[in-house]
């Protein structure tokens, strides 16, 4: 009983006749008649009465209509699921996008080709919600040391995801041109502190540890450009992993100040690791395990 036979029968119920039904389908008279004496053998019934050409649902064929109709929109439902698979929905971070993933997703695209990415920016806290409630089929998020209880891993306090080390950054507090060495937030001369969104986990870093030593209210910006704009104007200090800084090639000569490593992790829920999902995994690790560890370099 595929699908096939039932969409014929389904034509024939509609038309009234295996001609009409035929042309509509763009079968032969002679296919449509077998299909449906075969889906008659099948069921165990006589769907239709024949009356010269005119095809009418018999009793068990008007029942049958209704169950027909449900397998075959449960066959169309499965079909555009299985279509839907074949698209990867990956989280990342606005930094990490740019700093890491375009040869990842040029070699993923290269082995897997009939796989559609599509990419979702933000924060890590927004990113793992997402993950958790299936909006997303893994994301790349940041963690914090270990040694900052407060943050460490806090997206996934019900054990739900896996957790796969993929980079390492080197976190930097990035300064105005000529400012001195600073050996914590006090020698901060910018009486504020550029971040991006309160979700981004480099941005709770360097809130806490600023919060060891000063009270800098916290400048929110839309990009890393408009952070470094603020920050060669001397009106704040900034935020940044150095892989995005080392990529950005801005000609003012700013001072850095190391806050030292922060993962990157890829993150997807334990129960819907797919083969492409693990396809991608492991094209990320190989491009993390390629890339040297950033070593903490106080300014």
């Amino acid at each position: 009983m595929d699908p096939t036979s039932l969409e014929i029968f389904l034509a024939v119920a509609c038309e009234t006749s295996v001609t009409r039904a035929a042309r509509k389908l763009a079968r032969a008279p002679s296919n449509v008649t077998t299909r449906i004496q075969l889906l008659e053998e099948q069921v165990g019934a006589q769907l239709f009465s024949r009356e010269g050409k005119k095809m009418t649902l018999t009793r068990e064929g008007r029942t049958f209509v209704t169950y027909a109709r449900r397998l075959v929109a449960l066959a169309e439902e499965a079909r555009l699921a299985m279509k839907n698979m074949a698209t990867l929905r990956v989280g990342t971070m606005e930094s990490t996008a740019a700093s890491r993933l375009p040869p990842v997703l040029a070699q993923f695209n290269e082995n897997w080709p009939s796989v559609s990415l599509q990419l979702t920016l933000g924060a890590t806290q927004d990113l793992a919600a997402a993950v958790i409630a299936d909006e997303l089929d893994c994301a790349l998020v940041a963690r914090p040391p270990r040694d900052q209880t407060d943050n460490a891993v806090s997206f996934d306090r019900h054990g739900l995801l896996h957790v796969t080390p993929i980079y390492q950054e080197e976190l930097l507090l990035i300064l105005p041109p000529n400012h001195l060495p600073v050996r914590d937030a006090s020698d901060i001369r910018s009486r504020q502190l550029a971040a991006l969104e309160p979700g981004c986990t480099y941005r709770r870093v360097a809130e806490r540890w600023v919060r060891l030593t000063a009270d800098l209210p916290t400048l929110e910006v839309g990009s890393y450009h408009s952070m470094l704009a603020h920050v060669v104007a001397g009106n704040a200090a900034g935020v940044i992993p150095r892989s995005v800084l080392d990529g950005m090639h801005w000609s003012a000569d700013i001072e850095v100040h190391s806050l030292g490593p922060v993962d990157t992790l890829l993150i997807s829920k334990r129960d819907r690791r797919s083969a492409t999902l693990q396809g991608l995994e492991a094209i990320l690790v190989s491009s993390g395990a390629a890339t040297p560890r950033s070593s903490a370099r106080p300014s």
